[in-house]
């Protein structure tokens, strides 16, 4: 069977619609899995031993079982638990997010822990509170450190979101599926659908490389 793409032309913008739930959804999760992951790194590298194990047993949690099936458990599972459904996008943002804070965490901590340990001693000889330091000595220079690795998680996070679509979420992948249902014949929009995802890519690897020779030229 030959393929015909110019059929398919048409419904490029409906697809291209999805873009925007597809960067809604990534950047709300990063922002949720940044946040989260502060704390998690915060936990694992503190002296309370509770809160050490727990965020060592979240991280474990998340980075081993699949994505979709977090996804699915939140979406599917939790009304169940709770008694209301989710709507299929916040249920997206929280699930991306509680994963993305898993993986967060350990680039977090690791960019911490690079950081001269010289530098945590002599502000703690200053009398500097630990979360000042945190904030405005230790955090900054790990940002640095970890800044190609929050990347490489963020575009990981742009090319995972595709599993958005078995919840229904408008999203790219989800607007090609029903192009191909509607056309019977799904290998097109799927094609064009990871163009998008691949030219989507692109653009945040390059802005990625942008932002870290700034960042090197400030140093």
């Amino acid at each position: 069977m030959s393929l015909n793409f110019s059929q398919f032309i048409p419904t490029i913008p409906f697809i291209l619609q999805g873009i925007g739930v597809t960067l809604k959804i990534v950047a709300s999760a990063a922002v949720l899995g940044f946040a989260f992951g502060i704390v998690l790194a915060l936990f694992k590298i503190g002296r309370i031993k509770l809160l050490t194990w727990l965020a060592d047993l979240y991280t474990s949690i998340f980075r081993g079982t699949p994505l979709v099936l977090q996804l699915m458990i939140i979406y599917f599972g939790m009304p169940q638990m709770i008694g209301f459904e989710i709507e299929a996008f916040p249920a997206a943002v929280i699930a991306f997010g509680l994963n993305s804070a898993a993986y967060i965490s350990e680039i977090i901590r690791a960019g911490i822990l690079a950081v001269d340990s010289g530098q945590r001693e002599a502000a703690m000889a200053l009398g500097v509170p630990y979360p000042l330091m945190m904030r405005n000595i230790i955090l900054p220079q790990a940002f640095k450190h970890i800044l190609p690795a929050l990347m490489n998680e963020f575009i990981t996070l742009t090319k995972e979101s595709a599993v958005v679509t078995v919840i229904g979420a408008m999203d790219i992948m989800r607007r090609a599926y029903i192009v191909g249902g509607d056309k019977y014949a799904f290998f097109e929009p799927l094609l064009i659908a990871g163009i998008i995802y691949y030219i989507l890519v692109m653009i945040l690897t390059m802005l990625g490389k942008v932002i870290e020779g700034r960042m090197r030229k400030s140093d």
